[in-house]
């Protein structure tokens, strides 16, 4: 690993554009963070609590955030290629345009996500909550 973040207390940090690889941040608390631009690949986020952190272009490529908390992050243009979200929380997540191809995504809570012009190709929805999502062409799921 290259650091390691267990546990840390980071609310509101401003990450903007940080070198992450491989970082051990399981458990950590991220809420309000700036991670715009972040490479985070390789990451091991599990539990970790990023609600409403800004991961604008951040790229997650084979991250792993099972549990992880997303809701109300944005997730704008984000990298996610290959990486594992299974049973996170992506509630109210604004994930346009963003690169899921490959990624993990069962059990996912994605209620109200946005998800226009993601690319989703590959992606595991199985047992995903996908209510309210608009999807990559711009349909909504019903609830």
């Amino acid at each position: 690993m290259w650091a390691d973040l267990t546990s840390a207390l980071l609310s509101a940090a401003n990450l903007d554009h940080a070198d992450l690889r491989e970082a051990d941040l399981t458990d950590v608390f991220l809420h309000s963070a700036n991670l715009a631009g972040a490479n985070l690949e390789e990451a091991v986020m599990r539990l970790a609590d990023l609600t409403d952190a800004v991961l604008h272009g951040a790229n997650l490529t084979f991250a792993i955030l099972t549990e992880a908390t997303l809701s109300c992050a944005d997730l704008t243009d984000a990298v996610l290629r290959g990486a594992d979200l299974s049973r996170a929380d992506l509630t109210d997540a604004v994930l346009r345009g963003a690169d899921l191809s490959s990624t993990n995504l069962s059990g996912a809570d994605l209620t109200n996500a946005l998800l226009m012009y993601s690319d989703l190709r590959g992606a595991n929805l199985t047992d995903a909550n996908l209510s309210g999502t608009e999807m990559p062409s711009g349909d909504v799921n019903p609830d």
